[in-house]
């Protein structure tokens, strides 16, 4: 059996339609990138969101190329995922993604950077109304960023199997006790 791994015309017309988006407002704006990162790094803001990213962003999100990772809604995924995701598959959305791999902030103009990415799906397939109504629908918007933390100090916590931090139930709530040593995000 052979496998065919042409693009579909729909990815086609996204990709020329992300490589234009990329043409006429990422790749001019990477000397403003460098220059206001470096001014925030002299500055001790490191972590402050960039203005040039913040100004792409409606751009994108008007030229109908925003929060294009999300796969078809998943079962009660919620309208205010339905209405921000583009829909794709992940073989319809890998060439995008390339495409945004070409400049180190795209992505996150794009609202498709991670960890937000997989943050977002885990929100949509199974986050509680208010938790979707917290976080769900703001990271949508590109209004916020998260974090993911995996990697313990003393485990292969990569693998997640390995992971020694402990969840309880109390009560309503959960309790978590356990240490992380690395965050991806956090800025």
């Amino acid at each position: 059996h052979t496998m065919d791994f042409s693009y579909s015309d729909s990815t086609n017309a996204l990709r020329e339609r992300v490589s234009a988006f990329m043409a006429e407002h990422v790749y001019p704006a990477e000397p403003a990138f460098w220059a206001e990162l470096e001014a925030n790094t002299q500055a001790g803001k490191r972590w402050t969101p960039l203005k040039v990213i913040e100004q792409l962003k409606p751009k994108a999100r008007a030229a109908g190329l925003w929060n294009l990772f999300l796969p078809p809604s998943a079962e009660g995924a919620g309208r205010e995922a339905t209405a921000m995701g583009a829909g794709l598959t992940n073989t319809e959305y890998a060439p995008l993604a390339e495409i945004m791999g070409y400049s180190p902030f795209a992505s996150e103009a794009f609202n498709c950077s991670a960890p937000d990415t997989g943050n977002m799906e885990v929100l949509v397939k199974y986050g509680s109304p208010a938790q979707k109504k917290q976080w769900l629908e703001p990271l949508l918007e590109g209004k916020i960023r998260s974090a993911f933390v995996m990697t313990e100090p003393d485990v292969a916590s990569s693998d997640a199997t390995n992971i020694s931090m402990s969840i309880k139930r109390d009560g309503d709530h959960y309790v978590l006790n356990g240490r992380k040593w690395f965050s991806s995000g956090l800025g």
